[in-house]
């Protein structure tokens, strides 16, 4: 994966790999993972993931299982914008496969100042702010 952007990297606990089939079934793109025993690490379980991927697609991400002492993600302060980066159906799709098994903090609703926006706390604790300017095409 090649890219100029800064791409999140997350250290998950166990399941890097139920994340990255989530953000690829949500997003699409391509998956890479790597496990610990394919980099001959002896730190976790053979199959957890050292290094995982999804690129390709609209959405690049990183994940890999927190192993020994290395915390898990977690996180406060930070959110990651999808504002403007597909149509308005395709935002809303996002919005609502990101809140499966997650948490909506303010749902995708049309603004006051004319622009269409929401949060979401996906089932992996990365929250997303997704939203449009102008009307959407009935």
């Amino acid at each position: 994966m090649v890219t100029t952007a800064p791409t999140p990297y997350l250290h998950l606990p166990g399941t890097a790999r139920e994340a990255l089939d989530f953000y690829a079934g949500v997003f699409g793109g391509d998956v890479v993972a790597h496990t610990l025993e394919e980099f001959n690490r002896t730190d976790g379980p053979p199959d957890a993931i050292a290094h995982g991927q999804l690129g390709g697609g609209p959405v690049a991400l990183c994940v890999a299982d927190a192993t020994g002492d290395q915390p898990a993600f977690r996180s406060e302060g930070m959110m990651l914008s999808l504002l403007g980066t597909a149509d308005p159906a395709t935002l809303r799709e996002w919005f609502t496969a990101l809140s499966e098994g997650g948490e909506v903090v303010d749902d995708l609703q049309r603004r006051p100042w004319g622009a269409s926006d929401g949060r979401v706390i996906d089932r992996f604790g990365l929250l997303w702010l997704i939203g449009f300017e102008g009307e959407e095409p009935t």
